[in-house]
């Protein structure tokens, strides 16, 4: 019994140490894709709306032998319009990233999208009935504190423009939440296959409305760069879920600000400035608090 106790114990903390390396990887292709994004938009002056189309357009054809390897089979679900409504969500929330991208700095927009574990809370209270104590609602109000440091909206610098990376952390907090309810049910593969097929053509109905453009040159490189880069974080995110509980892998997400503010800085020479490392340090501090809050209860209500 203590040999079984030990192997367990052996074989989940190994499977924990491969989910957050899963996520670590994950991270660093985000930050590289948000190079990428904010150069072809902000740069290059390429629409918001057609390099989302674009960058999911060519993630779509870059993971074809993928879906021929899988099958469209793998689409089977239970839960077909649970699906639909995360990817809408997710595709909403991607048009609101880039559009932030193509305004602010990249350590400014990763740091605002990074309250989007206080919504997911706010969301879980609200919509699943959970229960949320003192302490979780604390560390909402301190992220939220330091998105205000950090945006400053009395200043006469704000921009409206600077409100969409918390706009996107709202809609992928809400298409997180489905998620969330899908991954006991469903294959990694048949969440991924959701994802990229419906992508495509919701991306493409808001840059229809929001503004059309085909690329070429430079921005074409960059675009098939981004579609690459797309699949493969995307599919690391899904693998680091699945290989461990989320409770263990979700604080090595919060790698992202270091590694967002390092790519923005070395690409772009962007980085926080004064008082606005203490709104970033904020938020990063909540968000971990919360993560290591979700830990002890899960280990208590297995214990219970």
């Amino acid at each position: 019994m203590h040999d079984m106790n030990q192997t367990s114990l052996g074989f989940s903390s190994s499977r924990a140490m491969a989910g957050a390396g899963f996520m670590v990887l994950a991270g660093i292709a985000f930050a590289g894709l948000n190079v990428v994004t904010q150069w072809l938009t902000m740069k290059l002056g390429f629409p918001a709306a057609a390099t989302a189309f674009w960058q999911y357009a060519f993630a779509f054809l870059f993971s074809l032998p993928f879906l021929r390897r899988v099958g469209l089979s793998a689409m089977r679900t239970d839960y077909p319009w649970r699906h639909v409504v995360r990817v809408a969500l997710a595709a909403f929330g991607v048009g609101a990233w880039v559009s932030g991208l193509a305004h602010v700095p990249i350590w400014q927009a990763i740091a605002l999208v990074m309250t989007s574990p206080f919504f997911i809370i706010l969301g879980a209270r609200l919509f699943l009935g959970e229960r949320v104590g003192p302490a979780r609602w604390t560390a909402t109000a301190v992220g939220f504190a330091g998105a205000m440091i950090i945006l400053q909206p009395w200043s006469d610098s704000f921009t409206w423009a600077a409100l969409l990376p918390i706009l996107s952390a709202l809609l992928w907090g809400a298409s997180s939440l489905i998620t969330k309810s899908l991954t006991g049910r469903e294959r990694p593969e048949t969440i991924t296959i959701w994802l990229l097929v419906l992508l495509t053509p919701i991306n493409g109905a808001i840059a229809f409305t929001a503004g059309f453009a085909v690329p070429d040159g430079a921005a074409l490189g960059l675009l098939l760069l981004a579609g690459v880069m797309t699949v493969f974080a995307q599919y690391l995110l899904t693998l680091a879920y699945t290989v461990a509980d989320a409770a263990y892998v979700q604080p090595f997400d919060d790698l992202k600000l270091p590694l967002n503010v390092f790519a923005g800085w070395l690409v772009f020479g962007y980085a926080p400035t004064g008082y606005l490392w203490f709104g970033a340090i904020l938020i990063l501090c909540a968000s971990l608090f919360i993560m290591r809050n979700e830990i002890r209860r899960e280990r208590e209500t297995a214990g219970a």
